[in-house]
């Protein structure tokens, strides 16, 4: 058996400074409410569970093996990936989609799924990366970053529904981050 890097005492402080760091945003733009607070523990919890999963387990004494570093990477579309991957992909990601344009200052499907391609592929380069020099148990895959991408397109998609439904719309709005666009009066008449 083999020596783990322990998950909590790495997820637990890194949830706490992204917390740390969306509160402190919220404050420094005079956008603080309790509702966007709460989106903020959501996202700073969810950041941590992906890191958590997505990761680790990192070994502190697997023994190193004498392989390229091609053995930890999958680049090709072709190869054999299971559904129930893609679907959990997928779910996994949808919240990022909904997080990321609730946060960003002013969302726009680009922006948003910049944010998303940006951190699925932060998660797979650091997935090779430990796979080869720490003995990660995760290789980086191509099917991997896609169908993460599909979930946040979908995330972004669901928010964007939501928003326009009456009864969640006020919902929306009261967690959304970015300054409500201030429509200029009606001329007056004389």
């Amino acid at each position: 058996m083999f020596r783990q890097v322990p998950v909590l005492p790495v997820v637990v402080p890194l949830a706490a400074v992204v917390l740390a760091a969306l509160l402190w945003s919220l404050h420094r733009s005079g956008r603080w409410s309790t509702p966007r607070a709460d989106v903020a523990v959501v996202l700073s919890v969810y950041a941590a569970g992906i890191v958590a999963n997505t990761v680790f387990p990192v070994f502190l004494d697997k023994p190193r093996a004498d392989v390229p570093w091609s053995e930890y990477l999958v680049l090709d579309p072709r190869t054999g990936y299971e559904v129930s991957d893609a679907v959990m992909n997928v779910l996994v990601f949808v919240p990022l989609g909904v997080l990321g344009a609730l946060v960003l200052a002013r969302p726009s499907w680009l922006r948003v799924m910049a944010a998303v391609v940006a951190s699925t592929l932060a998660i797979e380069v650091t997935q090779y990366l430990t796979a080869h020099l720490l003995g990660g148990g995760h290789i980086a895959d191509v099917h991997d970053l896609f169908f993460n991408v599909v979930g946040g397109a979908v995330g972004y998609g669901l928010l964007q529904l939501a928003s326009r439904v009456p009864a969640l719309a006020g919902f929306v709005d009261r967690v959304r981050w970015q300054r409500a666009e201030v429509a200029a009066p009606p001329p007056a008449h004389l």
